[in-house]
This record gives C-alpha cells, structure tokens and sequence, in this order.
C-alpha cells in the first residue's frame, strides 16, 4: 500500500530493548484541507534510517505495509496495528 502527505514530525530512534529498535514519523494527508488525516507510520530495525535524508514539510510518498496483532491481558483483548 502507499499513501502521499507531507511529513510533519518525524522522532528520535527509540532503543525497545537489545534485539529491537523503531522511530516513528508522522505525515498529514486527506482530500479535505479543512480536515486533514494525520498518519503515525513506524520503522524498525535496519528500516529505522530510511526517514534520515527527508525534511519536515517535505512532500512524500510513503509504501507500507500494515499488520494487526491481538494482545490479551487479564482476559482482556486489545487490537492494534503497527
């Protein structure tokens, strides 16, 4: 999947634990200008550089690829996606 906007925050690499590191950006996209979407994608591992040479502001397309995942706790299910 892909989708276009412009970049308007992109964070620190966070160090999870030993074996896992992530950072994460934000870009802001939609039809709509009164109402834009703000999207939080996340790199991790090796991909964590790729966000590197881009600017905040700068128009950009970014191809990805979603995942779902189910955590229970204490017989409560949560869903999220990364």
């Amino acid at each position: 999947m892909n989708i276009k906007g412009k970049i308007i925050e992109i964070f620190e690499t966070q160090q999870v634990n030993e074996k896992f590191k992530k950072r994460e950006f934000v870009i802001e996209c939609g039809e709509n200008t009164q109402y834009p979407e703000y999207i939080k994608f996340e790199t991790v591992q090796d991909k964590v550089n790729l966000i590197e040479p881009f600017k905040m502001g700068e128009e950009v397309d970014v191809f990805f690829n979603i995942r779902g995942r189910v955590w229970i706790k204490q017989e409560v299910k949560n869903y999220f996606n990364s």
